[in-house]
């Protein structure tokens, strides 16, 4: 199968974040075992969902990994020109949700696995895919964490993140919590017989407010656009009627960090303006969503000077995005993001790759193939 053919198949499993994924899981097992590979099917603590990792030549070698998610964002948005879980194509470009971001490098993983499996690898190539890595990571950690058992240490793992198939060396670290403030309802008109949770919520948004100034004043690390750390509140919402005392207000906030900075730490005084709020009566709930550390890896690493040589490229330094290379680097592995489509495509209506980028991004993987024959 082409890989595009491939691609058509992996968009047609409406794999969306935070669902069940097994029939997609099937497939791709399906499809590896066909050609003799070594499939593992993870199941989550959910139990709906699984993460896969497959092995291609010899497992008590060191190898490389391929990783990348199964998972996509929704596809609820106004202005898709055709049905998103159906690829199409028009000239050079195939539409559809995953294209990008990124089924489109599981395509092409999937589509060198023919002349992978047919050559004498002296060292193996893995592929790793996980779930929910679009609700911040969540599955891939439990698959790292299984690792040892399924393999020898890798050499590397390489992030197909759609980056136009050029190298990047480092990304941002997150953490992102939900705040629910309940305070007590009643009429507008005795706002001191209640606790009104969306002014209490006011003084929580301005503690985040407080430290996004602070973070903008550095320390910086200029690979990065912005070249700081920042914390962003991106929901806010309450109340019932204007004439009703709020007794609820939920607020979702991030924090995004620089290399040097831990990005659960940068909220801490968004919890403890929260926390503070218990004094005066209010229930706080603090529920933390997502949590991924930066990644950071040398130009002199030998996985930088790999990718240079398979892609003809020079790596980029950094991205303001983030992936599950950090979670890799983090549990002692060399971890680079590579892979075929553009960010700037991905999480938006008509998300479409390119077949010359899926063509690129198959070749690249067979080189390191040819790479592992000796």
């Amino acid at each position: 199968m082409q890989a595009s053919d491939i691609l058509a198949k992996l968009v047609g499993f409406d794999s969306v974040v935070g669902t069940p994924n097994a029939e997609i899981v099937a497939w791709i097992g399906a499809y590896l075992k066909s050609f003799g590979a070594t499939v593992d099917i993870l199941a989550g603590p959910e139990g709906d969902r699984s993460n896969l990792f497959a092995t291609i030549g010899p497992r008590d070698i060191r190898g490389y990994v391929l990783s990348g998610h199964m998972d996509v964002v929704p596809a609820n948005e106004t202005g898709w020109a055709s049905n998103p879980f159906v690829l199409r194509a028009d000239g050079d470009r195939l539409y559809g949700r995953g294209t990008s971001d990124m089924k489109g490098f599981l395509a092409a993983s999937l589509a060198a696995v023919p002349m992978l499996a047919a050559s004498p690898l002296m060292r193996p190539i893995h592929l790793a895919f996980s779930y929910d890595e679009e609700a911040g990571c969540r599955g891939v950690p439990h698959l790292i964490a299984r690792l040892p058992e399924l393999c020898e240490a890798p050499l590397g793992v390489i992030v197909g993140e759609p980056s136009n198939m050029r190298a990047i060396l480092a990304h941002k670290g997150k953490s992102a919590a939900r705040l629910t403030l309940k305070g007590r309802s009643g009429h507008s008109s005795r706002p001191d017989l209640g606790l009104n949770a969306i002014h209490a919520a006011a003084e929580v948004l301005q503690a985040a407010v407080s430290a996004a100034h602070s973070l903008a004043q550095g320390p910086f690390e200029t690979e990065f656009e912005p070249p700081y750390s920042s914390i962003s509140v991106g929901t806010i919402y309450g109340g019932q009627a204007l004439n009703i005392i709020p007794d609820l207000c939920t607020l979702e906030v991030e924090a995004r960090a620089i290399s040097g900075a831990d990005p659960a730490a940068l909220l801490l005084p968004v919890h403890e303006a929260a926390v503070a709020l218990e004094r005066r009566g209010f229930q706080v709930q603090w529920e933390e969503l997502s949590s991924y550390p930066a990644l950071s890896l040398p130009r002199t690493a030998h996985l930088a000077g790999l990718l240079a040589e398979l892609t003809g490229i020079e790596p980029l330094a950094a991205v303001s995005y983030g992936t599950e290379a950090g979670l890799y680097q983090r549990a002692g592995l060399e971890a680079i993001i590579c892979g075929p489509g553009d960010i700037a495509r991905a999480h938006k209506p008509n998300e479409f790759i390119l077949t010359h980028e899926l063509d690129a991004c198959q070749a690249m993987i067979e080189a390191l193939g040819r790479r592992c024959l000796s």
